[in-house]
């Protein structure tokens, strides 16, 4: 399953190009020379996969409690439903979330840092707003970190959103080049498909945790004293 935050992660980099691409063009030179130029947008982009494998971490230590408490299958079942719920709640719903959470004041800090930040021309600063920028609110993260909860331990949930972050970089990388390169028309189109492909990714959760037996998809959890383990077959001895 963890090939899975890769393949979302290209699919719907075209939804983070609509999102944070006027960041990435946005973004100041970062140094005198061509090599520069090239190395603060890789550095950009590099601290925002950075930020998305330490929320990796975090999913993955709430994933694993659930997991050491044999709640395995159930993991990935909720996990897929998560995802499902993130997609189809309105986005009114989700703007009443955050001001019950009082999530403005953290905002207000963080934008006022992406601001500081864009002020300086060194690499560091390229850096250190990929870093503040992955943490900027973003469904299309959110749903990532859902299928990282299920992923296996801290190690493999850093995995599965350090795999998303890299399948995010090409294009994300493209376009902090030039945003021209992709027409509005193209990422409007690929937006469109980022709800069908979290669809098919809850579903994927959900079905490898109701253990049908399915080699590699849904494989058979045995349930012995001590652990739990997943069988990718079933053949008996």
């Amino acid at each position: 399953m963890i090939w899975a935050g890769f393949l979302f992660g290209l699919v719907g980099s075209f939804h983070c190009v609509g999102m944070c691409g006027p960041i990435a063009m946005a973004l100041p030179f970062g140094g005198s020379s061509g090599w520069r130029y090239y190395a603060g947008r890789l550095l950009y982009n590099g601290g925002r996969i950075v930020t998305y494998s330490s929320l990796g971490a975090l999913a993955g230590v709430f994933g694993q409690s659930l997991q050491l408490a044999g709640l395995q299958q159930t993991v990935s079942i909720v996990s897929g439903i998560i995802i499902l719920l993130l997609l189809v709640l309105p986005a009114a719903l989700k703007g009443k979330a955050s001001s019950v959470l009082r999530t403005d004041r953290a905002m207000n800090w963080l934008r006022k840092k992406l601001g500081y930040f864009f002020r300086k021309q060194n690499l560091g600063a390229l850096f250190m707003v990929g870093l503040l920028n992955g943490l900027l609110p973003c469904g299309f993260v959110y749903i990532a970190l859902a299928g990282a909860i299920s992923a296996p331990g801290i190690g493999g949930a850093m995995l599965y959103m350090l795999l998303f972050g890299f399948g995010t970089f090409p294009l994300m990388f493209l376009v902090s080049l030039s945003g021209k390169l992709i027409s509005l028309k193209l990422r409007h189109t690929f937006n469109k498909l980022v709800p069908y492909v979290g669809i098919c990714l809850a579903m994927l959760f959900i079905v490898r945790g109701m253990g049908l037996g399915i080699p590699y998809l849904s494989p058979k959890v045995v349930q012995t004293a001590s652990h739990t383990t997943e069988m990718s077959c079933c053949h008996k001895p």
